[in-house]
Parts: C-alpha cells; structure tokens; sequence
C-alpha cells in the first residue's frame, strides 16, 4: 500500500491580502511542482499551515488540491489533530475528497503516553479505507513516537504504512527501519537527513526544500535509487546552505520568502507566525543565488 517513493512536497499555502486562500496562486504552486517532477504532494500539513486553518477551508483547501492535481501524481492530506475525534472527521472527509492517503501527526500538547499515541493513531486509521502516514516531529509536537509503537500500529493496522520520520534522531531511526524489517515505508522529514535515510532503506522524503528547488530534491532520491549515491551525496551536501537558511526561522516562514522572491504572492503568514526578518531575509536571498534559483 505504498503511496509513494521518491519526492513529496509539503506544499505551502498562499493568502491574499484579506488573509483568505489565495487558490490561483495555489494552483501555480502545484503546475510548478508537477512540472518539475516530484512524485506526490501533501496539502494542509505544517508547511500549509494546517493549524491556523479553519476546518472548512482545511476541508476546501483538500478538496481543491485533488481536482486541481486530477490524479496526476499522489495527494496527501495532512489530518492530524491533537483530538482523536477531530482527526478522525478530517480523515473521512479527505477519503471523500478523493486523496490517496492522509499524514496524521502525534498529538501535540497533549503529550499522549506510549498507549495513547497506539490507540489515537490505530482509531484514527479504522475509520478510513486509504492508507495512513504517521508524522513523528517531537520538536514541534513534545511527543515522541518510539520505533516499537511504530511498528505495532504498522503490524496491526493494514493501512497504517509508513512514516514521516523528523525526529533528526538518526539512531531512532535506524533502530525504527531495523526492526520494520523492509515492511514500513520510512520518509525523511528532514531535508538534510534525506541521503542518510534513503542509505538505512528509507523511500523518500516529505519536503519543504522542495517547494523552491522540486527538481533539485527529486534528483537527490533518483540519483539514489539509481545507484548513483555520490551523485545524491553530492547534491545533498549542495543543498545544505539553502536548507539552514530554510529553517534559520520556523517553518513555514523562510520557504514562504523563498516563494516570494521566486514570484509567486504569497502573503503574509497567519498569526502568531510573522513575515521573515531582514537580516534572515538577506541570507535566504543569498543562499536561493549560491544555489542557482534566483
């Protein structure tokens, strides 16, 4: 039940200057990254800023994603929730929308017991048919899903397929892939772990590097998977400068710059995310150039 290998861009989400959805602007988002060759996208998730999103325009924002893509490369939906119940209810209307899969976080806040985060995520894969990403990201959620956990909800729950892993705990990791033994999808979640994931038997990479440089982050995992591995490692390290300018703010405000500076109108972030500073503004600009976006 693999969705995808490969590329999958955490696509961001524009706003016009009354703070609504900027659809066209969406819609460009998407021809780019289809015209560059990534191999799925994941709407509403961090980069898309889920979590200032109301429901319904979570929900419109999905449901337009699909038409949009009309089913020339994967959709993944991002339907995670701190509350059990809500993202079950965001799950099935993004069955009904027609995505091939949905990436569901760990409970943030909450900080959900061992016990807990199997029961949420094993409740939450029951009440759909399509396959189930789990999304580990403890720096953003305070909550850390342990390799066991993972690989009990993917043994016991036939759609629960793989994991974004951004951790950055590349020992957790690795324990996670060995004890999968070849039957979970592993996903980097961190654009600069992508060739040392792929090298641990991972498929991929959900990325924000690729919102700006989509070809350059599909060739990493293609050169890989075609066995040129100094030719990815080589364009993995390339691509280091751009990453830490990337995140030098939380995401998803530098890649949003990054958008901007590549024409494409963003808007402002929604509050309490604010606009890039200068000086961040500058050493993105810079490193977009060293690396021959702009």
């Amino acid at each position: 039940m693999s969705i995808f290998k490969g590329v999958a861009t955490a696509i961001a989400t524009p706003f016009s200057a009354d703070g609504k959805i900027n659809y066209k602007v969406f819609d460009q988002l998407i021809e780019f990254q289809i015209e560059n060759g990534v191999d799925a996208i994941v709407v509403a998730g961090t980069s898309g800023e889920a979590s200032t999103l109301t429901h319904g325009e979570h929900l419109h924002l999905i449901r337009h994603c699909v038409q949009i893509v009309d089913g020339r490369i994967p959709v993944i939906a991002g339907t995670g929730s701190n509350s059990t119940e809500t993202a079950v209810m965001l799950s099935l209307e993004a069955q009904k929308a027609g995505v091939d899969g949905v990436l569901v976080v760990s409970p943030y806040y909450n900080k959900a017991t061992q016990k807990g985060l199997y029961e949420h995520f094993k409740i939450i894969a029951e009440s759909i048919q399509i396959p189930v990403l789990l999304y580990n990201v403890p720096g953003r959620t305070g909550c850390n899903i342990q390799p066991e956990t993972v690989v009990r909800l993917c043994h016991d729950v036939k759609n629960i397929v793989g994991i974004k892993e951004a951790s950055g705990n590349i020992s957790q990791i690795a324990k996670l892939i060995s004890l999968a033994e070849g039957k979970i999808d592993v996903y980097s979640g961190n654009d600069d772990q992508i060739v040392p994931i792929l090298s641990l038997g991972g498929s991929g990479v959900i990325s924000v590097l690729s919102n700006i440089a989509p070809r350059q982050t599909r060739d990493i995992c293609r050169f890989y998977f075609n066995g040129k591995t100094a030719e990815s490692a080589k364009l993995q390290i390339k691509s280091i400068e751009l990453i830490n300018a990337l995140f030098c703010e939380v995401n998803p405000i530098p890649v949003r710059s990054g958008l901007d500076f590549m024409g494409y109108e963003m808007g402002k972030p929604r509050m309490p995310l604010t606009e890039m500073e200068e000086e961040n503004q500058k050493l993105l600009k810079q490193a977009m150039k060293n690396y021959g976006i702009l």
